[in-house]
Protein backbone atom coordinates (compact mmCIF):
# COMPACT_ATOMS: atom_id res chain seq x y z
CA UNK A 1 0.00 0.00 0.00
CA UNK A 2 0.74 3.58 -0.77
CA UNK A 3 -0.78 6.62 1.44
CA UNK A 4 0.09 10.21 0.11
CA UNK A 5 -0.75 12.14 4.11
CA UNK A 6 -1.36 15.99 4.15
CA UNK A 7 -1.64 18.10 6.76
CA UNK A 8 -4.76 20.00 6.57
CA UNK A 9 -6.56 22.47 8.06
CA UNK A 10 -9.81 21.56 6.21
CA UNK A 11 -11.12 19.41 3.04
CA UNK A 12 -13.70 18.02 1.73
CA UNK A 13 -14.69 15.33 -1.15
CA UNK A 14 -17.35 15.83 -3.59
CA UNK A 15 -19.16 13.59 -6.26
CA UNK A 16 -21.50 14.83 -8.65
CA UNK A 17 -21.83 17.97 -6.80
CA UNK A 18 -22.91 16.26 -3.40
CA UNK A 19 -20.22 16.42 -0.72
CA UNK A 20 -19.50 12.88 0.58
CA UNK A 21 -17.17 13.66 3.24
CA UNK A 22 -15.52 17.16 5.03
CA UNK A 23 -13.50 17.14 7.98
CA UNK A 24 -11.90 20.32 9.79
CA UNK A 25 -8.53 19.53 11.53
CA UNK A 26 -6.52 16.37 10.65
CA UNK A 27 -5.15 14.51 7.50
CA UNK A 28 -6.40 13.81 3.85
CA UNK A 29 -5.21 10.47 2.81
CA UNK A 30 -4.98 9.49 -0.90
CA UNK A 31 -4.79 5.99 -0.66
CA UNK A 32 -3.48 3.61 -3.33
CA UNK A 33 -3.52 -0.27 -3.16
CA UNK A 34 -1.44 -3.09 -4.82
CA UNK A 35 -1.52 -6.18 -5.92
CA UNK A 36 -0.01 -8.21 -3.01
CA UNK A 37 -0.93 -6.14 -0.23
CA UNK A 38 -3.56 -7.50 2.36
CA UNK A 39 -5.13 -6.46 5.70
CA UNK A 40 -1.45 -6.88 7.62
CA UNK A 41 -0.67 -3.75 5.11
CA UNK A 42 -3.91 -2.10 6.34
CA UNK A 43 -3.18 -2.38 9.82
CA UNK A 44 0.27 -1.23 9.90
CA UNK A 45 -0.27 1.76 7.76
CA UNK A 46 -3.20 2.76 9.86
CA UNK A 47 -1.49 2.44 13.04
CA UNK A 48 1.52 4.47 11.30
CA UNK A 49 -0.48 6.89 9.98
CA UNK A 50 -2.71 7.61 13.03
CA UNK A 51 0.53 8.09 15.29
CA UNK A 52 2.82 9.90 12.60
CA UNK A 53 4.11 12.90 14.86
CA UNK A 54 3.69 15.36 11.77
CA UNK A 55 1.71 18.18 14.00
CA UNK A 56 3.18 21.05 16.00
CA UNK A 57 3.57 21.39 19.40
CA UNK A 58 3.61 24.33 21.63
CA UNK A 59 7.32 25.00 20.85
CA UNK A 60 6.22 24.24 16.78
CA UNK A 61 8.32 21.30 16.43
CA UNK A 62 6.64 17.92 14.86
CA UNK A 63 6.05 16.23 17.61
CA UNK A 64 2.51 15.32 18.04
CA UNK A 65 0.06 12.79 16.32
CA UNK A 66 -3.39 12.94 15.02
CA UNK A 67 -4.19 10.96 17.72
CA UNK A 68 -2.61 13.57 20.35
CA UNK A 69 -4.23 16.76 18.69
CA UNK A 70 -7.70 14.83 18.05
CA UNK A 71 -7.57 15.24 13.95
CA UNK A 72 -9.98 13.67 11.84
CA UNK A 73 -9.57 12.05 8.31
CA UNK A 74 -10.59 12.10 4.69
CA UNK A 75 -9.65 8.82 3.19
CA UNK A 76 -9.82 8.70 -0.37
CA UNK A 77 -8.66 6.02 -2.78
CA UNK A 78 -6.41 6.72 -5.37
CA UNK A 79 -5.45 3.69 -7.82
CA UNK A 80 -3.51 6.31 -9.68
CA UNK A 81 -0.12 6.08 -7.03
CA UNK A 82 0.85 3.04 -8.52
CA UNK A 83 0.79 4.50 -12.09
CA UNK A 84 4.11 3.54 -13.65
CA UNK A 85 5.50 6.80 -15.84
CA UNK A 86 9.05 5.09 -16.60
CA UNK A 87 8.05 4.18 -20.47
CA UNK A 88 6.16 6.68 -22.84
CA UNK A 89 3.84 9.31 -22.35
CA UNK A 90 0.83 7.40 -20.49
CA UNK A 91 1.11 5.89 -17.32
CA UNK A 92 1.12 2.37 -17.08
CA UNK A 93 -1.38 1.22 -13.89
CA UNK A 94 -0.46 -2.48 -13.73
CA UNK A 95 0.53 -2.15 -10.42
CA UNK A 96 -2.55 -0.85 -8.95
CA UNK A 97 -4.72 -3.87 -7.68
CA UNK A 98 -8.21 -4.88 -9.30
CA UNK A 99 -10.95 -2.97 -7.50
CA UNK A 100 -12.93 -5.79 -6.51
CA UNK A 101 -9.36 -6.79 -4.46
CA UNK A 102 -8.23 -2.91 -3.33
CA UNK A 103 -12.08 -2.25 -2.09
CA UNK A 104 -11.70 -4.50 0.49
CA UNK A 105 -8.08 -3.47 1.21
CA UNK A 106 -9.10 -0.04 1.10
CA UNK A 107 -12.31 -0.85 3.59
CA UNK A 108 -10.14 -2.84 5.54
CA UNK A 109 -7.98 0.23 6.42
CA UNK A 110 -10.41 3.14 7.26
CA UNK A 111 -11.69 0.36 9.78
CA UNK A 112 -8.49 -0.06 11.38
CA UNK A 113 -8.35 3.50 11.85
CA UNK A 114 -11.88 4.17 12.81
CA UNK A 115 -10.94 1.38 15.84
CA UNK A 116 -8.30 3.59 17.01
CA UNK A 117 -11.02 6.01 17.89
CA UNK A 118 -10.37 8.52 14.90
CA UNK A 119 -13.19 9.66 13.16
CA UNK A 120 -12.70 8.84 8.96
CA UNK A 121 -14.96 10.32 6.19
CA UNK A 122 -14.58 8.97 2.48
CA UNK A 123 -15.13 9.78 -0.85
CA UNK A 124 -16.81 6.66 -3.25
CA UNK A 125 -14.60 4.11 -4.29
CA UNK A 126 -13.88 4.59 -8.21
CA UNK A 127 -15.77 7.78 -8.18
CA UNK A 128 -14.49 11.18 -10.36
CA UNK A 129 -14.32 12.74 -6.92
CA UNK A 130 -13.55 17.06 -6.78
CA UNK A 131 -11.09 16.76 -3.87
CA UNK A 132 -10.68 20.02 -1.87
CA UNK A 133 -7.98 20.85 0.83
CA UNK A 134 -5.91 23.52 2.67
CA UNK A 135 -2.72 21.80 2.82
CA UNK A 136 -1.55 22.70 6.83
CA UNK A 137 2.48 23.94 6.62
CA UNK A 138 2.36 22.70 3.95
CA UNK A 139 2.96 19.04 5.14
CA UNK A 140 3.48 16.11 2.73
CA UNK A 141 4.37 12.49 3.38
CA UNK A 142 4.34 9.47 1.45
CA UNK A 143 4.10 6.08 3.96
CA UNK A 144 4.43 2.84 2.09
CA UNK A 145 3.60 -0.86 3.70
CA UNK A 146 6.47 -2.31 1.81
Amino acid sequence: MRVVVQRSKAASVTVAGEVLGQISNGLVLLVGVTHDDNEEDAAYLADKIVNLRIFEDKAEKMNLSLLDVGGQILSVSQFTLYGDCRKGRRPNFTEAAKPEQAVKIYDAFNRMIREKGVHVETGRFGAMMDVALVNDGPVTVIVESK
